[in-house]
């Protein structure tokens, strides 16, 4: 019997006592608590909505595997609304609610969790500098992956990747070991973020940024932490609080200035000018670039920043991407050498560079040469399931439609 959208759930209690169901707990496996809610307590996502506080929407999303949770508070929410007992709650990482008798019935709960609790950190002392290596490259990897193919094809990848680094650096006792794990989580997490953000999902790019952060700060490394706090501006940016971002990327440039790169201090520079560029102060954004190129060296990356890619291509992409909304003409000579320059690895770059070209070409009055880059990039927006891009690529469509006529 399903009940009404109100009534509250309540799941047999010798479901949790089951191998099964304690996987799941210990896991945090909330696709399979809901369908644990849906076997045993008849529960409709309707019901779970009501019970939980998360929209409908994202109930499915959740119980297909397409959303992760994140926050502990919706953990809080999900427990409650299917009135998980204290020793169900504890192995979900929950306090017990009960914290007099925290283990009810089950005494032996607290020695699970010791035995559990010495097994991980057995497991991670296993971890060496040559293991920690392998987990680094293999976020390289994902790196080169989701510039050609987009977050999309890597999506199970990434979390499994984000889960295994977490928990060995959450694990690991040596201190020199755990700063290693440290640094590659942050540059893992900050890959998250910003695939996130190219998804329009910003909550969960903005909770990436924030674990990376954390890590990025455990690791003691003044770049990364730069890095990852200048990407989380961005998020500002997609909210349409660009004023903020600027006020961030402008503390991060106070603050780390004389500990970080040129390279990276280039790149900052750089994403000053854009956030300029949306608040629409053109001598701002201007100076910001001209400081970006007077700090860009020359190569294309840094071998201790494989997460910054920055040449003279990439800035030039960037100078038009920014002065294109001045209607600058000479912005299509820049856009036209960063394209001449691209290497063609960087799916979702000649995307965003090709709407930008497309957009000056419409605003110099040229549709007919707008066309072809206004396909390509949507091409390369569909392909690499860039939400953030498909957007402005439809306004441009629509504009290229109505020039055309």
């Amino acid at each position: 019997m399903h009940g009404n959208a109100f009534e509250p759930i309540q799941l047999p209690d010798w479901v949790w006592d089951r191998d099964e169901s304690r996987e799941i707990l210990k896991k945090r496996d909330v696709a399979g608590l809901f369908n644990l809610a849906v076997k045993y307590a008849g529960a409709s996502q309707v019901r779970l909505s009501a019970a939980t506080g998360i929209a409908q929407g994202r109930i499915s999303q959740l119980m297909r595997g397409q959303r992760q949770v994140t926050d502990l508070e919706v953990y809080e929410r999900i427990a409650a609304g299917l009135g998980l007992p204290d020793h169900a709650r504890m192995l979900l990482g929950l306090a017990p609610l009960d914290i007099a008798s925290s283990t009810g019935d089950h005494g032996d709960e607290h020695q699970e969790q010791a035995e559990e609790l010495s097994a991980r950190i057995e497991a991670a002392a296993a971890i060496d500098s040559t293991m920690v290596m392998i987990l680094n490259t293999d976020t390289n990897n994902l790196r080169l992956l989701d510039r050609r193919l987009g977050s999309a094809a890597i999506a199970d990848k990434m979390r499994a990747q984000i889960s295994q680094i977490e928990r060995a650096q959450r694990h690991a006792v040596r201190p020199g070991i755990r700063a290693q794990l440290a640094h590659v989580l942050a540059q893992t997490e900050s890959l998250a973020g910003w695939q996130a953000i190219n998804t329009g999902a910003l909550n969960d790019a903005w909770n990436h940024y924030e674990n990376a952060k954390a890590a990025a700060r455990e690791a003691d490394d003044p770049a990364v932490i730069a890095h990852v706090c200048a990407e989380q501006a961005y998020v500002l940016m997609d909210l349409g609080q660009p004023a903020q971002a600027t006020e961030v990327l402008q503390y991060v440039q106070a603050v780390y200035r004389d500990r970080i790169p040129a390279r990276l201090r280039s790149w900052l520079s750089a994403a000053e000018a854009e956030a300029a560029a949306i608040l629409g102060d053109e001598a701002t954004c201007r100076a910001a670039l001209d400081q970006a190129s007077a700090l860009l060296p020359s190569g294309h990356s840094d071998p201790d920043m494989p997460y910054l890619s920055l040449d003279i291509h990439h800035l030039a992409r960037w100078r038009g991407n920014c002065l294109v909304r001045f209607g600058d003409p000479g912005t299509i000579e820049d856009l036209r050498s960063a394209l001449a320059g691209m290497d063609g690895t960087y799916n979702r770059a000649e995307a965003a560079l090709r709407c930008d070209l497309g957009h000056a070409l419409l605003a110099l009055g040229d549709p007919e040469a707008a066309q072809p880059h206004i396909q390509r990039a949507k091409h390369l927006a569909t392909m690499t399931g860039s939400r953030r891009q498909r957007k402005r690529i439809d306004e441009l469509s629509r504009r290229l439609t109505r020039a055309l006529r």
